[in-house]
């Protein structure tokens, strides 16, 4: 009995383990969280923003202020998280290539696909490693390599990843040479991650043309804000004031109306609210082919508008 008892808890352990270790582990995919929270910072800024238009509460910024703080409320944190995900993504990929390269290695020696996945991950791969060494783990265990394989791709989950382990499990599951397939895949994935990142500096140089735009926009706004509406300002006064000396209401065939000048201000910071936003989505898709990343160009880019119109040259 006393023998048993060991018996029967080691059996216990390692049935918790490989449940374990045959999870998928697939970590949280916060968007929607990221998504709902943004939404009700803005909500609530948008409420804000109408309750100081009402006057019902005497609030100490203009309306427009809190319609900003609410974009910007939406923008920057999916914005930003989505691109630490695309980050995150990149880092990961970045090194799969070396790990099929060491696994193919392994293969030429006459290891199977099991074998040479748990001599390879005694390797370095960044942010790959923990991924790598719990698949090693589970084939210890007695999983599969097909099916250790398809845990990885689930836990991973990034579009070259998933990719190749498909490729990886068919070669598999045919039998033949894995290695020279997994040297295939490995160089096919190299070249995608160099196609990448060609392409992601290539489209850099456009994207620092939408920023240069933008500065350009934003100082032609400037300009006209310091001096040609100060300039219309004081011509309509001195019209005013001239026809004031001549008993006139106005002097016919010059009229300067200064009072919408208030108006065509703000008409400037809307029009620098809309091309932050637009220029900043344009300027994700250009460089990653996403609107998310493009939302954290656009945080950037009206967080520097804001600064700029409403602090600097309020």
């Amino acid at each position: 009995m006393a023998q048993e008892e060991p018996v029967a808890k080691r059996a216990k352990d390692k049935e918790k383990v490989v449940k374990e270790l045959l999870g998928a582990s697939e970590k949280p995919d916060r968007t929607k969280t990221v998504l709902g929270v943004s939404a009700a910072l803005m909500a609530l800024f948008v409420v804000m923003a109408f309750i100081d238009y009402i006057e019902s509460l005497n609030l100490p910024l203009e309306p427009i202020d809190y319609v900003i703080f609410g974009l910007l409320a939406f923008l920057g944190p999916y914005g930003f998280y989505a691109s630490t995900r695309e980050k995150h993504v990149r880092e990961i990929e970045s090194r799969l290539p070396d790990f099929l390269r060491d696994v193919a290695e392994a293969g030429r020696f006459g290891m199977t696909l099991a074998d040479a996945i748990v001599v390879a991950s005694s390797g370095r791969y960044g942010r790959l490693t923990p991924e790598i060494k719990k698949m090693a783990a589970q084939i210890e265990w007695g999983v599969p390599a097909s099916e250790a394989v398809e845990l990885f791709a689930t836990r991973v989950k990034t579009p070259l990843v998933t990719r190749m382990a498909s490729i990886i499990r068919k070669a598999n599951d045919a039998g033949g040479n894995v290695a020279d397939v997994l040297s295939m895949v490995s160089r096919d994935a190299k070249e995608t991650i160099l196609t990448q990142e060609e392409r992601n500096v290539t489209m850099s140089t456009y994207v620092m043309v939408v920023y240069i735009s933008f500065f350009v926009f934003i100082a032609t706004i400037i300009i006209l804000q310091a001096q040609f509406l100060p300039k219309m300002e004081e011509a309509g006064r001195t019209v005013s004031e001239g026809a004031e000396e001549l008993g006139l209401e106005e002097i016919s065939g010059v009229n300067i109306n200064v009072s919408i000048i208030p108006e065509v201000s703000f008409i400037f910071l809307l029009s620098v609210i809309v091309h932050a936003a637009g220029d900043g989505i344009l300027a994700g898709v250009i460089q990653r082919g996403s609107v998310p990343i493009g939302m954290r160009h656009s945080f950037i880019m009206l967080v520097m508008g804001f600064i700029v119109l409403r602090v600097l040259f309020a």
